[in-house]
């Protein structure tokens, strides 16, 4: 497994720098036009950016103030914001499919990510979750992220530089099934699509009584991650899915869109203990009375059984039927 080391100087991230009111070269900056398209563009001296709405001069840009307006070539106008999180992860290049920002929101949410933590994540894919665990975790704070695949490998770093968080990202590639170098991490996320292959890589990692996470998007394989978390003596086990709906911002009528984005994926957490604990009376109400009908019901199907071929001396289970003539 490969790693492609840290930059000497952190810091140098624009998304730490003392903030300024006015645009300065280096800068990540949202440019959003009048038919509400949206650009995530750095600013360079001597840069263009072309758009269906004409040419915006980044030197025309630089010194003016945040939420200022602009106007390109063309005289259409447009807005410089300071982009959020959400932008970032919008407007990265993808190979993959990226996790959306409102699962993110909550994984990080969930895991109790702060400025310090240290996060492992296996999947790095286009990058997407790598850089909400960077903008949780940062500036003190780093994400180690696996890949197996080459291309993502090499894609997910272009869209951290691009995005100025590749400075609290190590990234590796190789197979998760060779475990992780880092031991005692806060968090460990696994993206994968058999999540239940790596479990003891997981424990193996993260800190007892850390956070582990994993999205899925189907109910099956939910299922087999519930069984191995079981075997693997994970408790606090839970599965969330997030839905948001947004709304139409005219508060004359106001009402929900018409279209929004629906199942995304499951979200399932767990925390590891020691294995001198007795897992069953930590597992969740629902699972221990399940367990135990289903334990119940095998004892009544043994003990009919048992009757059963106990009252016939040939050991059959039903009586011998009489046969005619």
């Amino acid at each position: 497994m490969t790693e492609h080391s840290l930059p000497a100087q952190p810091e140098a991230s624009s998304w730490f720098r003392p903030h300024s009111a006015h645009l300065a070269v280096g800068d990540l900056v949202l440019l959003v036009t009048s038919d509400e398209k949206r650009y995530l563009i750095t600013l360079q001296p001597r840069q263009e950016h072309h758009t269906h709405q004409g040419i915006y001069v980044h030197d025309d840009l630089i010194g003016r103030a945040w939420g200022d307006e602009v106007r390109s070539q063309l005289g259409y106008a447009a807005l410089l914001l300071m982009p959020g999180l959400h932008d970032l992860m919008s407007h990265l290049r993808r190979g993959t499919q990226i996790i959306y920002p409102k699962d993110a929101a909550y994984l990080v949410h969930r895991m109790g990510l702060r400025a310090g933590c240290r996060v492992i994540e296996a999947g790095t894919g286009s990058g997407g979750l790598t850089v909400a665990l960077a903008w949780a975790v940062a500036p003190t704070g780093i994400v180690y992220t696996y890949e197996s695949r080459i291309d993502n490998y090499q894609l997910a770093q272009r869209n951290l530089e691009r995005v100025g968080m590749r400075p609290y990202v190590q990234c590796f590639h190789g197979s998760d099934e060779d475990g992780f170098q880092q031991k005692d991490v806060d968090a460990l996320v696994l993206d994968l699509r058999e999540p239940w292959r790596f479990l003891e890589q997981v424990r193996a990692s993260l800190r007892p009584g850390g956070f582990f996470a994993s999205l899925l998007p189907t109910t099956n394989q939910v299922s087999e991650l519930l069984y191995g978390l079981e075997r693997e003596h994970f408790m606090d086990i839970s599965i969330d899915e997030v839905l948001v709906r947004g709304y139409k911002p005219v508060p004359d009528r106001l009402r929900p869109v018409d279209t929004m984005t629906a199942h995304t994926g499951y979200l399932v957490f767990g925390r590891p203990v020691t294995k001198k604990v007795d897992a069953t009376l930590w597992l969740a109400k629902e699972r221990q009375r399940y367990r135990a009908r289903k334990q119940f019901e095998a004892e009544v199907a043994a003990e009919a059984e048992r009757r059963a071929i106990e009252g016939n001396p040939d050991g059959k289970k039903y009586p011998r039927l009489p046969l005619p003539g």
